[in-house]
């Protein structure tokens, strides 16, 4: 099954995901898409609405599970931080091998938020009132 970049751009778009850019290739999802949340750190919720795109296309026979690497910007080329999902991940969820708390904690803890020095600072703080992936 070939994903298509364009069917996943369109349904990444109807989940509230602002894509900037988008490549599938070789297994892999590169995504880069502008928060509606430009603060200081990475949205949970928008995460979250977009591994939920992709577990709702994988369970729909519409994809198959990928590894995703997110980068966040707050305007074009102003980065706000990364994150990742790993293929085993989705095959695990939707294969009920791990839960959906257990698939969220594992994305959240893969998230980098860029700082002045370039380094990226880990998500240890929970960002409150906000949906988990």
């Amino acid at each position: 099954m070939n994903t298509d970049a364009a069917t996943l751009e369109a349904e990444l778009r109807s989940y509230g995901i602002s894509v900037e850019q988008l490549s599938v290739d070789d297994g892999e999802i590169d995504l880069e898409y502008m928060t509606a949340f430009p603060a200081d750190r990475v949205h949970d919720g928008e995460i979250g609405r977009a591994c939920n795109t992709l577990i709702d296309m994988i369970e729909a026979d519409e994809c198959e599970p990928m590894r995703v690497d997110a980068t966040v910007v707050r305007s074009p080329g102003d980065v706000l931080g990364h994150w990742h999902a790993e293929a085993e991940w989705f095959e695990q969820l939707t294969n009920y091998a791990i839960s959906e708390t257990e698939f969220s904690t594992r994305v959240l803890e893969t998230v980098r938020h860029e700082t002045d020095g370039g380094e990226g600072a880990t998500n240890d703080e929970p960002v409150d009132g906000t949906e988990s992936p």
